[in-house]
């Protein structure tokens, strides 16, 4: 089971727990040491931004699934540090980002210099309600695609994971899988929380990486069987033919999905039941059109069912898929509104014309 990182950060003891956490998070992902180094060198730079503009915040650490998936993928793993906080946003982003800008009694990096130091980084920040920066940190090996087809497709998957009540393991989890010119994102929540959640949402991650060929309703067939001897998820499985245009969607229980085209948002509703114990009979399965304007999101029962879109959603073509989906989870956060599940959230969005990757 896949381990997962909330360290909140209200005190300057709380910046080396972040950096414990990267190198343990690094090396979990089999990372060489140079790049563990990369991982807590960004960590740092992220929670000391916390304290020294927003007054504090939160860092979340996981292991995921390249941005933009590609053949030789499956097994990668990259290490991905989120910072969250409610502050008062960065007035001017550019010159944040800009190489030799750095806080006060930092370690000097900068955001700029984390940005080139990792293999993806995004930053959003809304005046008045706070920031997201995000940094993944890879091998750095460039491992061209392999088959008849090219090596990336024009979308890019990211999300947020994060464990009720600090707990080591989230009973929640999203991954994407690319097949031909098929690209599938999965989101699992297993029943009630802890390891034996986590169990089951393991075990649905690991039969779509099995399956990932197969359309959605077969898909969810397929995770039935394999949670049989766990506690059972809820599962949302969405699959877009790129060549076709065209989106597939299939859920069991109640993780959630929307998808955005233009300014208008749609639910893509799921059947009621348990995969792994009460799989229903009829499994529907939506077909969207997918536009260059589209964005999808699932997301588990942890986040409000009336959650809004925000900002992020709406925001620059460069804005990162993980961006987009830990500041749906700061915006639909409140004390007022204490968390009473596991939370993940996953975005499919389209990549900006001029990415490779």
């Amino acid at each position: 089971m896949p381990r997962v990182w909330e360290v909140p950060v209200h005190d300057s003891t709380r910046v080396r727990d972040v950096r414990v956490a990267a190198r343990d998070a690094a090396g979990r992902a089999l990372l060489p040491e140079e790049r563990v180094a990369a991982a807590e060198l960004v960590a740092t730079e992220l929670a000391t931004n916390l304290l020294k503009h927003a007054g504090g915040g939160r860092v979340l650490l996981d292991l995921v699934v390249p941005a933009a998936p590609s053949y030789g993928d499956d097994l990668l793993r990259l290490v991905q540090i989120v910072a969250i906080d409610h502050g008062p946003g960065i007035a001017d982003v550019e010159t944040a980002l800009m190489d030799g800008f750095s806080t006060r009694d930092s370690l000097g990096a900068g955001l700029g210099t984390c940005r080139r130091t990792s293999d993806g980084f995004g930053l959003h920040s809304v005046p008045g309600k706070g920031t997201v920066a995000m940094a993944r940190i890879g091998p750095r090996t460039d491992r061209p695609g392999t088959g008849p087809y090219p090596p990336r497709v024009p979308v890019r998957a990211g999300g947020v994971n994060v464990p009720l009540a600090g707990g080591e393991f989230s009973g929640d989890a999203w991954t994407c899988v690319r097949t031909a010119d098929r690209v599938t994102l999965m989101l699992a929540d297993g029943l009630g929380h802890g390891p034996q959640a986590a169990r089951a949402s393991s075990a649905a991650t690991h039969a779509l990486h099995q399956a990932a060929h197969l359309p959605p309703d077969e898909l969810l067939r397929r995770m039935h069987t394999a949670l049989r001897e766990t506690r059972g998820a809820a599962v949302a499985v969405a699959q877009l033919d790129v060549s076709a245009g065209q989106l597939y969607f299939a859920g069991v229980g109640n993780a959630g999905a929307r998808l955005r085209r233009g300014d208008t948002w749609h639910g893509l509703v799921s059947r009621p039941g348990i995969v792994g114990a009460h799989l229903p009979t009829h499994l529907h399965q939506h077909r969207e059109d997918w536009t260059p304007d589209s964005l999808l999101v699932l997301h588990s029962d942890g986040l409000p069912s009336r959650w809004s879109p925000g900002a992020a959603t709406g925001g620059p073509p460069l804005l990162d898929p993980a961006v987009v989906a830990a500041s749906i989870m700061r915006d639909a956060s409140s004390s007022a509104r204490p968390v009473r599940d596991d939370t993940a959230v996953a975005v499919l969005s389209p990549s900006p014309p001029d990415r490779s990757s």
